[in-house]
């Protein structure tokens, strides 16, 4: 005989939980943005476990349908799953909060922790830490590399694509840009030519797994709001464009196109469209425009900043607030009186144009792009550029490597402490599959102890 606690659970799990208001998912998405750490596999496996699992707001499978379209977009695929779902259920207005609330507790946090950053950087205790925690940022980016390397290089050609890429940035130095758009001719013309070595790569399959009804099952029709129409779609863009087009006017009309927060707006509009991959693909881009072109800030300052980004919640692209803020903090944009203004603003604005592009993906490019998912056509080039990712993120290891490890130059000698942070952090990521926030608190106390010791 079944335990009445046991049939209970049985008869509310064969029922639909009761329809979501909005004030109930604004919670949640709040909820989501303060406690959204481990970068996108972390987030994603959060959102699983709440939204799939305890609350049943959708299926597995509609779970899946929908993580597998973002991670074919550019930009945090995390953040854009959330946008996702919010649209799903309650039109643009809850896609616009929960991709909001996605980022804006991570961007208050990384303001204040850049403005503690450049104002406290040299008191010996935040050197100390930060000591500790590069070397770790070492292993991590390592650790990305050969993450998405397992996910996306299951053919030879594949391979052969993500060491071209290689090449092209560590030896011929080309730009991200010319890398991605070469990566995607050949995923077209392969996957015409050598279709097999394109296809289920990257993606996840299909979920087959029930936690009990859900508000929207495998058989719930979509809404209304997510079937395509070519006036929403026109009405979305127009929007779109506009509330790119204002800003940028605004920024150019006030202080003119040379100036740093106009050029801040531009470079990072085009940066939003090469995160294929994730944040550590368009770090080298980002890192070859901040640093070397434009000088906003320095490569040690760089390491830095990602290791706040690891340390916040949020999608870790949001480095580039802290780009924004140090690029204009130094540059003393408002004058040595508003240092603190200057970096806020810059920051606000390097999010803006960061993220707008992802929930203009979601908003016009859903109902749209849901019809083509599986098309080899749409996946093959993006499934080749998600291959060269894969060798621009290795060059990306080795460059923190060379700066961390020896950060006076090959001349200078080897850094030993360090090595041996790096070698710890990449024991505790590869060997226990640590989590990447204990094993950035581990490393940051150690580098302070033997800063003190040494």
């Amino acid at each position: 005989m079944t335990p009445p606690d046991t049939a209970t659970a049985k008869l509310a799990a064969s029922e639909p939980p009761a329809p979501v208001s909005l004030w109930q998912a604004f919670r949640f998405w709040l909820k989501l943005g303060l406690i959204s750490f481990g970068g996108p596999a972390g987030q994603i496996a959060i959102m699983h476990q709440e939204l799939v699992e305890k609350r049943r707001w959708l299926s597995e499978r509609r779970f899946l349908h929908a993580l597998n379209y973002c991670m074919l977009l550019p930009g945090p695929e995390a953040q854009q799953l959330a946008t996702y779902i919010g649209w799903l259920m309650h039109r643009s207005v809850g896609g616009i909060i929960a991709g909001t609330l996605f980022v804006l507790p991570s961007l208050l946090l990384l303001i204040l922790l850049s403005w503690l950053y450049v104002a406290f950087g040299e008191v010996p205790l935040v050197a100390g830490l930060f000591y500790g925690i590069k070397p770790a940022v070492t292993a991590i980016v390592l650790q990305a590399a050969h993450r998405i390397g397992l996910r996306a290089l299951r053919h030879r050609l594949l391979w052969g694509i993500a060491a071209a890429s290689f090449v092209a940035i560590f030896v011929l130095r080309l730009p991200f840009p010319l890398i991605v758009a070469a990566a995607a001719l050949a995923g077209h013309v392969g996957g015409r030519l050598v279709p097999a070595a394109f296809h289920g790569a990257g993606g996840h399959a299909g979920g087959g797994q029930s936690f009990g009804a859900a508000l929207i099952d495998d058989d719930t029709p979509s809404p209304p709001h997510a079937r395509f129409c070519w006036r929403r779609l026109g009405l979305v863009l127009a929007v779109g464009a506009l509330l790119w087009l204002l800003p940028m006017a605004l920024l150019t009309l006030t202080y003119g196109w040379p100036h740093t927060l106009p050029q801040m707006g531009w470079f990072f509009s085009k940066a939003a469209l090469l995160t294929f991959g994730g944040a550590y693909a368009v770090l080298p881009y980002v890192y070859q425009g901040a640093v070397e072109h434009f000088g906003w800030l320095t490569a040690t300052q760089m390491i830095d900043g990602l290791a706040l980004g690891e340390t916040t919640p949020g999608p870790l692209i949001m480095v580039v607030a802290f780009v924004g803020f140090v690029g204009a903090y130094g540059q003393a944009l408002f004058g040595p009186e508003a240092l603190f203004a200057a970096g806020a603003v810059a920051a606000g604005v390097v999010t803006w144009f960061t993220f707008l592009p992802s929930f203009l993906f979601i908003l016009a490019g859903g109902p749209l792009v849901e019809a083509t998912h599986g098309d080899l056509k749409f996946t093959a080039p993006l499934t080749a550029i998600t291959a060269a990712v894969v060798g621009v993120i290795f060059n990306l290891a080795l460059f923190f490597g060379y700066h961390v490890l020896w950060p006076h130059g090959f001349a200078g000698g080897l850094d030993w402490p360090s090595l041996l942070i790096a070698l710890l952090a990449a024991v505790a990521l590869f060997r226990f599959k640590r989590n990447v926030i204990h094993v950035i608190a581990g490393c940051a106390v150690l580098g302070l102890a033997l800063k003190m010791l040494l």
